[in-house]
């Protein structure tokens, strides 16, 4: 798939490419994002090169992840959202802020956006959101987001060679008003 380009009043989601090694790197130095997500630690200039120049273009091709950068109109990085297929109609979403940008609902919008645009155009029919227990700022986004948090799942990510339980939620087409590609038929 070709990537896509998609705006709100406030933003710009687009591929990072090459042009924004340095910004995607310089937000990665937060030991936050480091702490919180998957990345590596210490995350070094080259991590950032792979992950614009590689990583990114990649799954847009081949169809396994939707990474948009994040961006305010002026062109400022806020964050990093990507989507990741994880079996079929069934991806995993994930996101970071850049510290300057929290609390401001620039991640929360960017989710809501790019799960419609992939119940619309990319035919999933479940996002889910996953963060290691205690990440509550990831919590919140997702439950502004209109996440159901479906529980917690023990042992289920490994962060740096440690195995960490993980909160698991969803969203679902219907929680958006949209119709989903396949019938939906919930337990009773």
């Amino acid at each position: 798939m070709e990537p896509v380009t998609l705006t709100t009043d406030r933003l710009v989601m687009r591929a990072v490419g090459p042009q924004d090694t340095d910004a995607v790197y310089e937000a990665c130095q937060d030991p936050e994002i480091q702490r919180w997500t998957t990345i590596p630690s210490p995350y070094l200039r080259e991590h950032a090169q792979s992950f614009t120049e590689q990583l990114v273009p990649d799954g847009w091709r081949d169809g396994s992840m939707f990474t948009f950068g994040v961006f305010l109109h002026s062109g400022q990085l806020t964050g990093m959202l990507g989507i990741t297929m994880r079996a079929l109609g069934m991806g995993e979403i994930g996101f970071w802020a850049a510290e300057q940008h929290r609390a401001n609902g620039y991640v929360t919008e960017a989710a809501l956006t790019a799960c419609r645009w992939s119940f619309t155009r990319a035919a999933l029919d479940r996002v889910e959101w996953r963060a290691e227990v205690g990440n509550r700022a990831s919590r919140a986004v997702a439950e502004r987001a209109g996440f159901t948090i479906e529980g917690t799942l023990r042992s289920a990510t490994n962060n740096k060679g440690v195995r960490r339980d993980t909160w698991v939620g969803s969203l679902l087409p219907s929680d958006l008003g949209l119709p989903s590609t396949a019938p939906y038929l919930p337990a009773r």
